[in-house]
């Protein structure tokens, strides 16, 4: 596939990730896409294309048809508009949709917006939505994705002589970040004490090995031509084993390292000239494993950058500035473009100093769905 190389990022945009009681899924992919536009000095008319990441709006929301309704939302006309759904990667596969109307010429600009409101289930009802992601098999069994991530989490500690007190750093680390984003859920800094204090959710796990429910949105604009001041490289997607109990090696994300290979591919550059990256950290354990799938650390070595500092937010390889899926929260379709607006903020030094990781060159994110069923990577460049 050709490279997106030079593709631009005129703006981006996203509301905080947090309970909106008072506002509706749509209110919240109204109020990214607007900020996206405002950001890159642009109309509602400009845009070509409109490409919504969403998981869940029918099981959630009791919604659908959400494309059209933001477009209208947005007072566009005659664009093409069309929402996609890939579980928890449904935003960065949005993303990927519309850098390909672009790729194609399709489309001149295209804006993608992914957004969630997940407040209005219940905890068992939710709990019970997002078990859905997995393998259908696995999903009768009453198998979890905490389950997964603890079972994944007990091999690698006992594996690669990493401790407990590590994986915690994992969740001190991105809170930390997130304390200094005013878009994230959590703005509270932890200790490794409360991590390894907090309640057993699946064992190794805690509750501040997980992520939250969220509600929220974000957006993205691309386009053809080379504006803005960062540039989309590459966008590739893979997917993995569906079922995690047919996999090898229960530490191996397929999708991750296939995704990773071609976008690195794609972009002409390799592990050594990532700067930052915006990691699919749902539970701890999953920054260290695709780190690893994604070559930003040997195998088995992830925790030693955790443990030495090389993945704060001013070490070699800043890992989840904007406080990551753990703090930043993860509203499912929003997260995969809320790392793209990190990474764009981040390559165009438009954060506070505070959150900076200096003058990075390529950002990376990757976006997985359910347990490495399928994952998308992005590149980007500062131009």
């Amino acid at each position: 596939m050709r490279s997106a190389s030079g593709f631009g990022v005129p703006g981006v945009g996203m509301t905080a990730f947090q309970t909106a009681a008072d506002r509706s899924l749509l209110d919240l992919l109204v109020a990214a896409a607007e900020r996206a536009l405002e950001d890159g000095g642009l109309d509602s008319d400009d845009i070509d294309s409109v490409h919504v990441g969403n998981m869940a709006a029918e099981a959630f929301n009791d919604v659908s048809g959400l494309a059209n309704a933001l477009a209208a939302g947005l007072g566009t006309d005659r664009v093409s508009a069309r929402r996609i759904e890939n579980t928890s990667a449904s935003g960065a596969s949005a993303f990927h949709d519309a850098v390909d109307a672009v790729r194609s010429g399709r489309s001149d600009v295209a804006l993608a917006v992914g957004g969630e409101k997940m407040s209005a289930a219940d905890t068992a009802t939710a709990t019970d939505i997002i078990s859905r992601i997995t393998h259908g098999a696995e999903y009768q069994q009453g198998i979890t994705l905490p389950s997964f991530a603890g079972l994944a989490a007990n091999r690698y500690l006992s594996q690669y002589g990493a401790d407990r007190r590590d994986l915690a750093r994992v969740a001190v680390k991105n809170h930390s970040n997130a304390a200094a984003n005013p878009y994230a859920q959590f703005d509270k800094r932890i200790t490794i004490d409360d991590v390894l204090d907090s309640p057993k959710v699946a064992t190794p796990l805690r509750l501040y090995d997980c992520c939250p429910t969220s509600d929220g949105a974000a957006a993205i604009i691309v386009a053809a031509d080379d504006i803005g001041d960062v540039t989309v490289e590459a966008c590739e997607s893979a997917v993995g084993v569906h079922a995690v109990a047919d996999r090898s090696d229960p530490l191996r994300i397929e999708s991750v390292r296939a995704a990773g290979q071609s976008a690195y591919d794609a972009a002409g550059i390799g592990p050594d000239d990532v700067d930052v990256a915006c990691i699919h950290d749902a539970f701890t354990i999953l920054e260290w494993l695709e780190m690893e799938e994604l070559d930003l650390a040997e195998r088995g070595e992830a925790w030693k950058y955790t443990r030495d500092g090389r993945t704060d937010i001013d070490g070699e390889l800043a890992v989840n500035p904007g406080g990551g899926l753990k703090a930043r929260g993860h509203p499912l379709g929003a997260t995969g473009i809320s790392q793209l607006v990190e990474l764009v903020w981040q390559l165009r030094s438009d954060v506070p100093d505070e959150r900076s990781t200096g003058s990075p060159g390529y950002g990376l994110a990757v976006n997985v769905a359910g347990f490495g069923n399928n994952s998308v990577c992005t590149i980007m460049e500062a131009s």
